[in-house]
């Protein structure tokens, strides 16, 4: 992980719109408390949702104040996307439209991309210029990509969508399976690095183990030399990652929350601050090496190198054993963005 800002006379504007959801009340702690943008960061909160929310929230403004949060110059609640992102430095869209029982796909994204041109155009018109933007709901993929095209005048690498939640679930199997191959302890979560989600945060979603390394005691060695059975690899081990959230609805009767906001954090890190291993983004695909089409919001393996400023690590290509799997989670990709391109009568 890279360094914290060193301090900030300056409170830094964050948006957090969907912010009375449950995504929202695992994540402000960790917000308010600095855990995402550092310990040293002021901000100055504003709180977005739909004015059926406003009560909610205003309770939650209430627990946040309650906390004492020293960091927290100040919370505004607001239902007004243009009085969210006024001057706005950072802004994290939890808030979306759920998929409910007998809704097509396409509904669905119809819904969301009204959402997101409307934020789009907020961002455009009245954040700041420099505003960083992360998309958490869903599909977050094409609602990024639909933020984004509404605020032209803001850079492209602005923008990305949260796919940290599949790397970290990726991440926390394999720390699992090779500490029941290899005995308790043979190695903490952080040890594991380097994994991949290619494409869409969806079940078609592609997790990929072949650079995965074991750094340990100042080294690092390829996975291999933990656990090696590319059954398990090639097959439970993605199922297990494309499935994880619907696993939790089953057994949760919610969506995930706490490991949600957690990823968030990891990406906000990585993002802002920089990063030692590769992580997992979905950002804007065009002049990427790894033959995926332009103009849609992928998932690559990334290197943060420290203020905002990212690359696709390009010696990470995709196998020919993927090959099918990755077509078909940009297949779905394009179809999304086929579909909100025809709900907008515009190009994306």
């Amino acid at each position: 992980m890279g360094h914290f800002p060193v301090c900030t006379m300056v409170a830094t504007t964050v948006v957090v719109s969907g912010a009375a959801g449950q995504v929202g009340y695992s994540l402000l702690p960790q917000l308010c408390g600095g855990h995402v943008l550092g310990p040293k960061t002021r901000i100055n909160l504003r709180l977005l949702d739909i004015p059926q929310s406003l009560e909610v929230m205003e309770g939650v403004k209430m627990e946040l104040l309650d906390c004492a949060y020293d960091l927290v110059d100040d919370i505004t609640l607001t239902t007004d996307a243009e009085v969210a992102f006024k001057g706005a430095n950072i802004a994290i869209l939890l808030g979306g439209f759920p998929r409910k029982a007998g809704m097509e796909r396409k509904d669905l994204i119809a819904k969301n991309t009204a959402i997101f041109k409307v934020q789009g155009e907020a961002i455009e018109k009245v954040a700041d210029r420099d505003i960083k933007v992360l998309v958490v709901a869903n599909p977050a993929n094409t609602n990024c990509l639909v933020c984004m095209r509404h605020a032209p005048s803001i850079p492209t690498k602005n923008f990305s969508a949260l796919m940290r939640l599949d790397h970290e679930r990726m991440r926390s199997l394999l720390t699992v399976k090779i500490n029941e191959t290899c005995g308790a302890n043979t190695v903490t979560s952080t040890e594991v690095q380097n994994c991949i989600i290619w494409g869409n945060h969806s079940a078609t979603q592609v997790p990929d183990a072949s650079y995965v390394t074991i750094k340990k005691d100042g080294e690092s060695k390829p996975l291999s030399a933990y656990y090696n059975d590319e059954a398990w690899l090639h097959g439970s081990l993605m199922t297990d990652v494309q499935q994880r959230g619907a696993a939790i609805i089953k057994a949760r009767k919610l969506s995930s929350a706490l490991s949600v906001a957690s990823a968030i954090k990891g990406h906000m890190q990585a993002w802002l601050y920089g990063s030692s291993e590769v992580v997992s983004m979905g950002i804007l695909s065009n002049g990427n090496k790894h033959g995926i089409p332009e103009n849609i919001i992928f998932s690559f393996p990334m290197r943060c190198h420290g203020d905002a400023q990212v690359s696709i690590a390009d010696e990470m290509t995709i196998s020919p054993a993927l090959d099918k799997l990755v077509k078909a989670t940009t297949d779905e990709l394009l179809s999304e963005k086929a579909d909100a391109a025809s709900i907008l009568g515009m190009t994306l």
